[in-house]
């Protein structure tokens, strides 16, 4: 009779140990056990896995898109090179931008000057409407002056900094840059006025 007992609390003992070994860590995040590292790399490529359909296609690129857009505004903002538009990449574009941010432009006060002209010219004194006409001529002039000069001062130094560059559309995008006031040039100068180039 006591042998048959003990036989059997013997027999119970190790289930115990299995049982309270199998109980979930109460530590474990969210009452669960603490996945292994196959289970969490199987979790990370389902998370990854191709979309299902067409739908889900679409709203991870528009996701996706929006996060790019997100860096770039950053970067415009911040000058970070790395998330740039392709327009604005690279040492020609960068250098550019700082030629033309470093100098006052004339083009870069045409719209106040335009609505400053289109003012004068709807006042009903014809001496106004001449001045305005001789103010327009002027400013259109002294623009063309302004960027004849910065468009061959910078193709000669890009011509000389960066022989191995691709320099195409350079000067075109520099002299379109002076048309925008400062401040609302993007991506934003990095550089004062009246400081040299750092590139």
């Amino acid at each position: 009779m006591f042998r048959s007992r003990s036989r059997d609390e013997q027999s119970t003992a190790p289930q115990e140990t299995v049982t309270s070994a199998n109980r979930r860590d109460p530590q474990a995040p969210k009452g669960r056990p603490t996945p292994k590292r196959s289970e969490a790399e199987a979790l990370r490529r389902a998370v990854v896995k191709p979309p299902a359909d067409r739908r889900e296609a679409a709203k991870r690129a528009r996701e996706a898109r929006r996060a790019e857009l997100a860096k770039q505004r950053e970067a415009l903002a911040g000058g970070d090179e790395r998330y740039l538009p392709a327009r604005d990449r690279g040492p020609v574009r960068r250098y550019a931008r700082d030629v033309v941010d470093s100098k006052w432009h004339v083009a870069e006060f045409f719209l106040p000057l335009a609505v400053l002209i289109l003012i004068m010219s709807m006042m009903p004194s014809v001496q106004v409407k001449n001045a305005s006409l001789l103010l327009w001529t002027g400013v259109i002039v002294m623009i063309l002056v302004d960027s004849l000069l910065t468009g061959f001062r910078l193709k000669k130094a890009l011509r000389e900094r960066f022989p191995d560059e691709n320099r195409r559309g350079a000067v075109a995008y520099a002299l379109m840059r002076t048309l925008q006031m400062r401040r609302m040039r993007l991506p934003k100068p990095q550089i004062a006025r009246g400081e040299a180039p750092r590139h």
